[in-house]
């Protein structure tokens, strides 16, 4: 039998599951170059190196991260089948390896692809990732956007993972060149973002002073990870295109 994966722990997991099995595997998506199936590659790729790492701190022995190609190469040799299967089973770990998490200190700092994060942080890192490719495959239905509008879905993108999505775009900055902006949502905390030779910051802020942009909890969220809503209207500024095109190329996400 197969192992239970609580959906009081990853609330995200049927919908997700919903979202995909409604469409064919070789259906294109919003995340760009990729198919429900790629998508699908990723995510059990996700959930197996989640558990694996979080595991080997559990048990004393840590283990490195290893690469997307390392985790995804054996799923990708798989037929559509055996590959759901997979991604159901890797699941059905993280969730054992979660719930035996819940017993030791959460202020643990676990290192993960370069930097560290929080025990609890793993379970919420699928969380998110299921919450962010369900939209990839459905678009910007109502229950997507509810979903990516939670505000622990922005905590966690800043906190969790915000100096990584930031690497790719800083990438393209010219020599001396600096960007600085703020992205705000009416009633929440400002998302500062700055990067200048090589370097990058992503932080929660007071606001303060104009907002680079203003737009919506979800769609900030999609702009944290290179994606935009389907409505441009739902993104609003006043600096005008050539600073506002300058930061949306630095959200270029992974």
């Amino acid at each position: 039998m197969r192992a239970k994966i609580d959906t009081d722990r990853f609330p995200e997991w049927q919908p997700f599951v919903d979202a995909v099995q409604q469409r064919r595997p070789d259906a294109g998506t919003w995340c760009e170059a990729w198919t429900v199936r790629d998508i699908v590659i990723h995510q059990a790729g996700n959930a197996e190196e989640l558990a694996r790492v979080l595991r080997g701190h559990l048990e004393g022995q840590p283990v490195g991260t290893r690469s997307f190609e390392e985790r995804e190469g054996p799923l990708r040799a798989m037929n559509d089948a055996d590959l759901w299967n997979a991604l159901q089973d890797r699941m059905a770990t993280l969730n054992e390896v979660a719930e035996a998490a819940d017993r030791v200190p959460a202020d643990a700092d676990v290192a993960w692809t370069g930097r560290t994060m929080k025990v609890p942080w793993f379970a919420e890192h699928m969380r998110e990732e299921l919450a962010l490719h369900s939209w990839d495959v459905t678009g910007d239905d109502a229950a997507a956007q509810a979903r990516l509008g939670e505000p622990w879905m922005t905590t966690h993108s800043v906190i969790a993972v915000g100096k990584p999505l930031l690497v790719k775009g800083a990438k393209r900055l010219e020599p001396g060149e600096r960007i600085e902006a703020r992205l705000r949502v009416p009633g929440t905390d400002d998302v500062v973002v700055a990067a200048e030779n090589g370097s990058v910051r992503i932080e929660l802020a007071d606001p303060d002073g104009p907002a680079t942009l203003e737009t919506d909890a979800a769609a900030r969220v999609l702009l944290l990870w290179g994606r935009r809503p389907a409505d441009p209207s739902r993104i609003c500024s006043t600096v005008g295109p050539k600073t506002l095109g300058r930061v949306r190329s630095l959200l270029a996400g992974y």
